[in-house]
């Protein structure tokens, strides 16, 4: 029998797969098996994520080092720090970085998720190389747990990926891709978007990780191509939760970006969903008698000239 061969073309070049159809068959359905895992997957952790504050996949957290110099508007870890935390040793001196020894004597257990300095940004310029080395040297021992790391200064991995364990999940958060918005409402002096954007693109590891949190305004088109570009395994995406009245979307973009993106093998889970400060502030305007008065005035004013 004549097999029916079928030529995929690959990404890489002219180079063609041949596939006979009983293969290419075979590939199609475990790819339709494996799209509806993640569909079941990402209902259920959007489920469970919605109105937290930390990741639905986290099991608990690591803080071998904490504080941060990027010193973001929004940042709830230093809000934390310098109220409810202020009297704990850690933050005797404020949100500076420092490094807590007693934290080297946990233990983790086999199929944790551990969300590594969630007080901090291990990866920060500002963070010695040896703290770092201690961080990875201690996760090496507990090679069947995973360790999420999260930084606003992804291209500092580089200096530590041939080092760094199979079990590690490298992790950006990138709020936007628009540089000058960032900018102008000052928001961070972490490195820009689109530095963080282009380091994770160029990075050479199979489990990326985005979160997009909390979520600024955004080019559509440009931030879904960056973001298929880098190729996370998954994406977490959501509104700020403290009213700190940041450049935000409106609702019907966010919602555009995670049905786009959830078309593809990419997990994506929603957190905080709501409409944008100032979409609430207009609706307001708008269905108040001022608005309606002011239309009236209007009109008459027109009448009259």
């Amino acid at each position: 029998m004549v097999k029916l061969l079928l030529a995929l073309r690959a990404d890489v070049g002219e180079n063609r797969v041949v596939l006979s159809r009983e293969e290419y068959e075979q590939l199609i359905s475990a790819y339709r098996n494996l799209f509806t895992i993640k569909t079941i997957f990402e209902r259920f952790l959007c489920a469970s994520s919605s109105g937290k504050k930390m990741f639905s996949i986290i099991t608990r957290t690591w803080n071998p080092v904490t504080g941060c110099r990027h010193g973001c508007r929004y940042c709830w870890a230093r809000r934390l720090a310098l109220t409810k935390l202020r009297n704990r040793e850690r933050y005797a001196k404020g949100f500076i970085p420092r490094l807590n020894e007693e934290e080297f004597k946990v233990k983790f257990n086999d199929g944790e998720m551990v969300f590594v300095s969630d007080m901090g940004d291990l990866f920060g310029s500002f963070i010695p190389r040896r703290w770092i080395i201690r961080v990875i040297n201690h996760i090496k021992r507990f090679p069947r747990t995973f360790f999420l790391f999260l930084t606003k200064n992804p291209q500092r991995y580089e200096e530590f990926i041939d080092i760094m364990p199979e079990n590690a999940i490298l992790g950006a958060t990138i709020e936007t891709n628009r540089d000058a918005l960032y900018t102008e409402h000052r928001i961070s002096r972490a490195p820009l978007p689109s530095v963080r954007i282009r380091a994770m693109i160029n990075l050479t590891w199979d489990k990326k990780f985005i979160s997009i949190e909390p979520v600024l305004d955004f080019d559509l088109e440009a931030f879904l191509d960056q973001l298929m570009r880098i190729n996370p395994i998954m994406i977490y995406i959501g509104y700020d939760n403290y009213n700190n009245r940041l450049p935000e979307p409106p609702l019907s973009k966010v919602l555009t970006l995670i049905e786009r993106l959830s078309k593809s093998p990419i997990l994506v889970i929603a957190k905080t969903l709501r409409r944008a400060w100032f979409e609430d502030l207009t609706a307001y305007v708008e269905g108040s008698p001022c608005q309606g008065q002011a239309r009236s005035n209007g009109s008459r004013e027109k009448s009259l000239s």
